[in-house]
Formats: structure tokens, sequence, C-alpha cells
């Protein structure tokens, strides 16, 4: 049976709880409620970004409303003396704040994210009857400017793979294609899964090997909630995962000075350490080699996620099967991402009808 050590997810639930339990200790104990009675319907990580949110909260309110208590002294009773504008308040206070010193600025994703959370416990503590009501109801969420989908080109797709299986790079340093050439391999893989599945950054580094089918050219991920997911991809995809695959066995079975030593075999992907490779190492990754590439975009793992979920969208003109493949449990929130890729198709199938011929027209013209 597999350990809780052994278990990438299980270890991300159990890190994530005790930096929760940590972060409770700084709040009042009715926190702790709150999040205990939620639990059931969140994952961990949901309430950790509710008590990060928390933090920040009740850090203003002993900061700008009740300056004589400490966070942690705040009780309910005082939160029924706020006001709908006290919460507008805060959230222009986020538009620039200190914390622990340091800075930090919100912008419209960040603020309507943090007035969500209050949203959500505040609701809790007015359905319990513990509160008179939901002030937070009553505050706008931030108006929400859609950002254009930033992706990669054809051609771009091309010099990004191309750039990261070339044997030697000729604009960076020798102790960097050192790297490389321990990486490459790796690397190729990794941004062919990406390009190719459309994955998460959460999902690729959390895979082992078992969890893959060269039989089916099929490989099981767990999604956003824990629930698990078959996806499949091509022989180009599973050719770039078998050669790193076979090149990761070779450092396991040499196990000596030249080889990287593999502290968790059963994962997919691993750091230049042998431990099993992090989300800010993949981002890293990405950036190495798209900023030379593509250097007027900010190209990330979610960008690359983009580019396959264009890509299949245009092939499929589905939206139901790109929510699916890219698992989106809301068929909106693909809409709204890929609402202008629809506004292509249309337009390019508007101007492919024609009303009448213009050989015809001609023909007639020279009689």
């Amino acid at each position: 049976m597999e350990s809780k050590k052994d278990n990438f997810y299980a270890q991300r639930d159990e890190n994530n709880l005790a930096k929760i339990k940590s972060i409770c200790q700084e709040l009042p104990s009715y926190v702790k409620e709150f999040i205990v009675g939620i639990q059931m319907r969140t994952s961990t990580l949901t309430r950790l970004n509710y008590v990060y949110d928390l933090r920040i909260f009740y850090d203003y309110l002993s900061k700008e409303v009740f300056p004589q208590l400490k966070p942690n002294e705040i009780e309910l009773a005082d939160l029924e003396q706020l006001k709908a504008f006290d919460i507008e308040l805060y959230m222009d206070y986020l538009s620039s704040y200190e914390f622990k010193g340091k800075r930090y600025q919100c912008g419209e994703r960040a603020k309507e994210r943090k007035l969500c959370s209050l949203r959500s416990f505040f609701k809790y503590f007015f359905n319990k009857d513990r509160l008179s009501s939901n002030i937070c109801t009553k505050v706008d969420l931030p108006k929400k400017h859609e950002k254009p989908i930033i992706r990669l080109e054809s051609d771009e797709v091309v010099k990004l793979l191309d750039r990261a299986d070339s044997n030697t790079l000729t604009d960076i340093s020798k102790r960097e294609n050192s790297y490389h050439d321990i990486t490459r391999t790796r690397d190729v893989a990794i941004l062919t899964l990406f390009l190719g599945t459309g994955i998460r950054i959460s999902e690729l580094v959390g895979l082992n090997h078992e969890d893959f089918d060269f039989s089916m050219n099929s490989f099981s991920v767990t999604r956003k909630g824990g629930n698990r997911s078959v996806l499949y991809f091509t022989d180009e995809i599973a050719n770039a995962l078998k050669a790193y695959c076979a090149w990761q066995q070779e450092q396991i079975d040499e196990q000596n000075e030249f080889g990287l030593k593999i502290a968790d075999q059963k994962a997919m992907f691993y750091s230049i350490q042998g431990k099993r490779i992090s989300v800010r190492a993949v981002e890293n990754l990405v950036k190495k080699y798209a900023k030379h590439i593509t250097p007027l975009k900010k190209i990330t793992p979610h960008k690359l996620r983009s580019t396959f979920g264009t890509e299949l969208y245009h092939n499929t003109q589905d939206i139901y099967v790109v929510a699916a493949v890219l698992g989106h449990k809301d068929i909106n929130t693909t809409r709204r991402h890929y609402a202008a890729t629809s506004e292509d198709i249309k337009r390019r199938a508007a101007r492919s009808v024609k009303l009448r011929d213009d050989s015809d027209k001609n023909d007639d013209d020279t009689k």
C-alpha cells in the first residue's frame, strides 16, 4: 500500500493543512471553525487561499478599524459593526498595502478573489445565525477587463521545441550548456506534453511513471479538486516521453558520479537534484526557452495550455470537447477564454459564403 510520503497529492494536502493550522493560530478561533465547516466541499488549496486572504483582512481591521485590538482579538460581535463602506475601503486599501514589512499591490482579479473569500466567510456565519447579515454581498465585485489570449503561433512552437532539443546553444555560457546537456531530454518531454495535451502545471508535476500507458498512448491525470481523468497523446509525444524515460533509467542504473541519483523513482519528472520537479522549476524552464523565441510575449506554462486549447478548438470547433480535455468544470470558463477564437471562426465562415458566383457573372457579361 502506498504511503502518504510516496503520494505527491497526499503530501501536498498535508503541507497545505500544516500551513492552514499555522496561519489560523494568528487569527480568531472562529476562523478555524469556518475552515473546518467548509472542508467537505473544498480542497486544501482553496482553504489555504481563504486563510491567506482572511489574514490580510484581519491585519487591515487591526490597523484601520479596530486599532486597539490585535487580529486574533477581533470577535464576531466586532464584525457586526462593519458597514458595506468599510469593505469598500478595504478594497481600496488592497491597491497598495504593507504586510509584515513588505509592500503588495492587488489588481482587479486579486481584489475579486479576496472579496469572494470574505463573501464566503460572512455567508457561513450568517447561515449559522452568528451574524445578522452578509454585508459583503452589498459590495460590487471589481470590474474585470478580459485579457487577450497569449499563445504561441505554429512557427513559434516549432522554434521553441527545436531550441530545447538543440545539443548546444550558442547564446549561453559553457556552464549553462553543461546543465542543458543534462536536462535537454527532460525539457523536450515536458514542453511536448504541455503543448500536446494542455495539462496544468500542477497536474504535470504530480505525474508518476505508473500513470502512463504507452500501449494506448494515454495517461491518467489528477485534476483540480482531486478527480482523475484519462487523456490521450500522439506518437510524437510518446516518442519524446519514451526518450526521456530511457535516459532517466540510465541515470537510475548508473548511480555513480556520472549519473543523477534519483530520490523519487515514482515521479515522472524530476529536478537536477534527483527530486520530483517543482512548479517553480517548470516555470523557469519554460521561461528560459521562450524568452529567446518570443521576447515580446510572456510565455508561461499556462500560455502553453492556451496554445493547445486554441489549436484544439480550431480543429474541432467544439467547445464541449475543449472543456472536457482541459478539465474545465464550467463550460462558461472555456467559452470565456476562447470567445475570440469562436468569433474568428464565425468571421471565416461568413466570408466563405457566396451568394452569386463571380465566374457566372463574368460569363453573362461576355455574352
